[in-house]
Order: structure tokens, then sequence, then C-alpha cells
């Protein structure tokens, strides 16, 4: 058994193909597609998060917003990029949209990924600390938000405040308890998965990962989250872990898909750069007939070690085509892997 939820990496564009022309039918139709794939069963709603660009940005809103109106989808990012946030402000942003949703908020943070700007977060008014690379500070910036999600009191109160406060220090509201044992790190590395399971956070492992030994990329990405699980169990963590693995999946049911995604079939891993100096190796799309899309499926180490896949969709096409890719999946594949 697997959870089974979609990733929308929340793309807009005033084409004459797309569904989605603005900012505005995006969020909308964001909102719509996680309230229909809680009717089917789907069990985890996530955006993706990147700045100066045609896609989705700001998180909270749109997660509070889906929570308001779902009861047991889970909702999440997969990532935000930490060298962009305030921690503190996103300690009362990730209390806030968690609350509403009654606590089923699944957060994936990371240091982050290229960007469409150089340096972007300087323009946020961030900058590394002396000694620092941009990565370390989106680390640094990700510890500080896990410590502050704790509710422990830290921040001297005013002898002659407005209201009235309690004893002793204050933390920050409003206060979700539980939110951190539900933060996830987006890891493109042994090393940082390692790191996170050391730090208490979940894995998310996407479609490309740095490649560390020339082998597939699902068996690069099975070994990475094997040595999660070691770090996690030696950490001594009195809670189970989890990790989720990103795929685009298609299951070619009507001549529609084969027309939009049949190109995809037999396709392979590629090699490419995400930095200068970083070959990273990115994972194949799959795309078939139900029964052969399964054969190749049950083959992926990868998703054989998570517990949670994320099928990457296509937002642009619209909320109905979305709703019939993850229906296919739920009916036609995941029975035949035993997901369901």
């Amino acid at each position: 058994m697997k959870k089974i939820g979609f990733l929308s990496f929340g793309h807009w564009s005033n084409h004459p193909a797309y569904k989605t022309r603005t900012a505005s039918d995006t969020l909308l139709q964001s909102i719509d597609l996680a309230i229909a794939a809680e009717e089917i069963g789907i069990d985890g709603a996530y955006f993706r998060v990147h700045h100066f660009a045609a896609q989705l940005a700001s998180p909270f809103p749109l997660l509070s917003a889906i929570g308001a109106k779902t009861k047991k989808i889970e909702i999440g990012t997969g990532v935000i990029d930490m060298r962009y946030e305030n921690p503190l402000y996103m300690v009362e942003d990730a209390g806030a949209a968690d609350l509403i949703s009654g606590g089923r908020l699944q957060l994936g943070i990371s240091r982050g990924s290229p960007e469409q700007v150089i340096e972007g977060w300087r323009y946020f008014g961030y900058e590394p600390a002396a000694g620092e690379t941009d990565a370390d500070m989106g680390r640094r910036k990700a510890l500080e938000f896990l410590g502050k999600l704790n509710g422990a009191g830290f921040a001297k109160p005013n002898p002659y405040p407005m209201f009235p406060n309690p004893p002793g220090l204050l933390h920050l509201e409003p206060y979700s308890k539980g939110l951190r044992e539900r933060i996830w790190w987006g890891a493109a590395s042994n090393a940082t998965a390692i790191w996170a399971a050391e730090n208490g956070m979940h894995l998310q492992s996407s479609t490309l990962k740095f490649d560390e030994n020339g082998k597939p990329f699902h068996i690069q990405q099975a070994e990475q989250i094997r040595l999660y699980k070691e770090a996690w169990k030696k950490a001594g963590h009195k809670r189970e872990p989890r990790v989720s693995v990103s795929r685009s999946i298609f299951a070619l049911v009507n001549d529609e898909d084969r027309h939009l995604f049949g190109q995809q079939a037999n396709g392979s891993d590629k090699i490419g750069y995400i930095e200068a100096d970083k070959r990273a190796i990115f994972g194949k799309s799959y795309a078939a007939e139900p029964d052969q899309l399964i054969k190749e499926l049950a083959k992926d180490e990868a998703i054989q070690e998570a517990d949670t896949v994320l099928l990457t969709i296509p937002n642009t096409l619209g909320t109905d085509y979305n709703m019939h890719v993850l229906s296919s999946i739920l009916e036609h594949v995941a029975p035949g892997l035993g997901w369901r």
C-alpha cells in the first residue's frame, strides 16, 4: 500500500493550448483539483514553489484555501526554497495553514535549486553570512524554522505590553502542535538525505538527483533512500520516517492520452547539469498501456522503497484532464502494483 498524491508545477501562459492562461486560472484550478482529487481517493495535493516565474510562488494562501475546502487530503509543497524565506514569518504562515486544514500540512522544504534570476534571494533581502554559501544559508534557515516550530519560548516579553502576556519567554503564534513532525526535506544528494534524517525530517526525492555513481536513476535514488533510513534509525528518532518519490506516469487509455504522451513511451534517463559543476541524472517518464505500465513500474527500485508516490501532472491541460490522469492511475495501475 502506498499513498498517492499529485505534484503540480503550477504553470500558466497566454497560450492557445493552455487551460491556465493566468495566475488566477492556476490558483483556482489548483483548489478545484485538490477538491476533486480528494473525492476519488487521492491522498495528497502538493505544489512546487518558484520565484520570478509564471508559476506558483507563495504557497500558504493556496494551501490555506485548499485546507478550508477539503477534509482529509494531505496538502503540501515540493519544495519551498529556504534561501528566500524568513523562517519566523514562515512559522506563523505554516502554523495558520496547518490549523485551517486540521493538521494536514506536509511541508516540503529545501535549500533550493537554480532559479529564474541570478541570486534571486538577494532581491528578497537575504544574503549568506561570512563564509557561507547560498546552500549553507538555506540549510541554516531550515534549522531555524524547525527550531521555532517546536513552540518553545525564546522572545523576551515587553513589560508594558498592549495585551497581558503569559509568564516566561514568548513563542510565535499561531502554534500548531505536531507540525514539526510533518516537515520534509527535498534532497538531491545522498549527503543531504542523511542530513535530513539526522534532523528529523521526512525525505522528498524528486525526478532528479546528483549523479553520484553512474548507475540508473531509480537505483541511485533507492540507494539514497536506504542511506536515509539507516541514518534515521541511527539518530534514534521515536517516530517512523516517510519517503516520497516523484514520477511522471501516464496510463495510455484513450486516443487523447496516446496523442499527448505516447511519444514518451520507451523513454530513458537523461544526464544534465542543474548547476555548473554538478552533473545530475533525470529519471525517465513512464507512459504506456496499463498492463505494460505495471510491469515497468514494478522494476523501479526507488518506488519500492518509498511509502508515497507523487504524480507530476500537466496542470496547464486543466482540471478535467488531470482528473482523468489521476483516475486512470487509481483505476488501472495502482491495484496491479499493490498500491491500492
